[in-house]
């Protein structure tokens, strides 16, 4: 992945692409919506942040208020006309320039329209940021009540019972472990800008910009662990993946740019595996039966290796570009993985040689899948103002598109699969969207 000086914590779209690349802002004379949702500053008005006008229910949203708060009647031009705009104007980000006339024909032909998951409360109290523009993974629920973001140094806590944001970790000043790693040094970080997490249980893992790794037990206070998992300069965490490996223990996975794979015991935070490739790692994922490892990076190319070993036993073939993001279907037959060549690429692990279906976004890369714990929904998300859930059992041919202005920084859906969270990084319009799933019940299930 690309790599340069972030002194900084700020968003970094705007060095590789211009999202809107209007003549003039559209939205400067409400002074809102910013065009690259480039920010990461506490908002001067904090203070109106906290009114309960900057939040939108369902019930105001189902009486036209727009779900993010974007006062469209106030400006000079409709919704539909700045959707028109964004789309004709949006620039994708290529590492590799390929023509891509023969991909269109791939993509499954897909029926829109459906609604799978109703939208159900935005807040802007809480902001979700982001730190490098090809990774997104910064957004994770535990349950239907309970998420979890980065907002510049902070992970925040969301409750959507309380509607209330809560400070769980600052790493902004120096970051002292409480548990000493296995067979080395305690590393103390500082000023750790945080470019990829993961919460799992009670465990959150999140990567640094520099090639740091910060763990925090939930339930407990401080930091439980913190390292720098190498010196290279060219070292940014790109993905952490907390999983179960096939005899039952729970690991910790790193992906960095230094080509390197590391599997972590989290009890002891030891590093029990390594394994090295051969580009940068941008993604890697573990298979729910914790045999199967993909990986995901600087190539056209995914892999599929032995989980134990590393050892490759297959190579998947047909995207145009470098990878960024994949996902196990719980069966563990399906894999998902997400490219910057705007396809999603659904391969069956039985049958290698091509992919079992390829679907394409709107506008940009595929930078976050995540699936249902049942299995019955994907959603993947573009770098902005797209999502996308599939209903796995139409065979990926039904879609609900959740259409939303500003660079998504996460996708989670809640264990139970009712609850399925969207972190938005916007100067203005930044925020956390809920939307809780439609269930059909008969004439007996409501009466009792």
């Amino acid at each position: 992945m690309e790599h340069y000086q972030n002194d900084q914590l700020e968003y970094v779209v705007d060095d590789y692409f211009d999202m809107t690349d209007f003549d003039d802002d559209p939205f400067e004379d409400d002074n809102r919506l910013q065009r690259n949702g480039s920010d990461s500053e506490v908002e001067d008005d904090a203070m109106d942040m906290n009114k309960s006008k900057t939040d939108t229910s369902a019930f105001e949203a189902r009486n036209g208020k727009d779900i993010q708060g974007i006062p469209w009647e106030r400006l000079n031009f409709t919704r539909d006309k700045y959707r028109e705009t964004r789309l004709k104007q949006y620039k994708n980000y290529e590492n590799l320039s390929r023509s891509r006339e023969a991909l269109e024909k791939e993509c499954k032909q897909v029926e829109k329209g459906n609604v799978f998951y109703d939208f159900q409360f935005n807040t802007r109290l809480v902001k979700s940021t982001i730190v490098h523009f090809q990774l997104r993974n910064l957004l994770w629920a535990t349950s239907k009540h309970d998420v979890y973001m980065m907002q510049n140094y902070s992970l925040m806590h969301w409750s959507s019972v309380l509607r209330r944001g809560k400070e769980v970790l600052n790493v902004a000043g120096a970051v002292m472990p409480t548990q000493k790693p296995w067979g080395s040094t305690v590393q103390p970080l500082s000023r750790v800008q945080v470019s990829t997490m993961s919460v799992k249980d009670d465990l959150m893992a999140a990567g640094g910009f520099q090639g740091e790794l910060v763990c925090k037990h939930l339930n407990r206070p401080g930091v439980t662990f913190s390292t720098k998992i190498t010196t290279e300069e060219n070292a940014i965490t790109n993905a952490v993946d907390i999983y179960s490996s096939s005899n039952g223990s729970t690991r910790l996975m790193t992906a960095n740019n230094d080509s390197q794979v590391r599997v972590f015991d989290i009890e002891k935070f030891g590093v029990v595996n390594h394994f090295t490739f051969p580009w940068s790692v941008n993604n890697t994922s573990v298979s729910p039966d914790g045999k199967l490892l993909a990986v995901l990076g600087d190539s056209a190319d995914c892999l599929l290796a032995e989980a134990q070993s590393g050892k490759t036993v297959g190579t998947l073939k047909g995207h145009l570009d470098y990878s960024f993001a994949s996902a196990w279907h719980p069966d563990g037959r399906i894999l998902a993985t997400g490219n910057q060549d705007t396809t999603c690429r659904l391969w069956d692990v039985r049958n290698l040689t091509t992919s079992l279906a390829v679907i394409k976004g709107r506008m940009g890369a595929i930078r976050a899948i995540k699936f249902t714990s049942d299995g019955q929904y994907m959603a993947m998300a573009e770098p902005a103002d797209f999502v996308h859930i599939f209903n796995t059992k139409s065979d990926y041919c039904r879609v609900q598109e959740i259409d939303l202005f500003g660079e998504i920084a996460g996708i989670s859906f809640s264990p139970d699969t009712e609850a399925l969270f969207v972190g938005v990084a916007d100067r203005t319009y930044g925020g956390l969207l809920e939307f809780n799933r439609r269930r059909r019940y008969g004439y007996l299930d409501s009466y009792y």
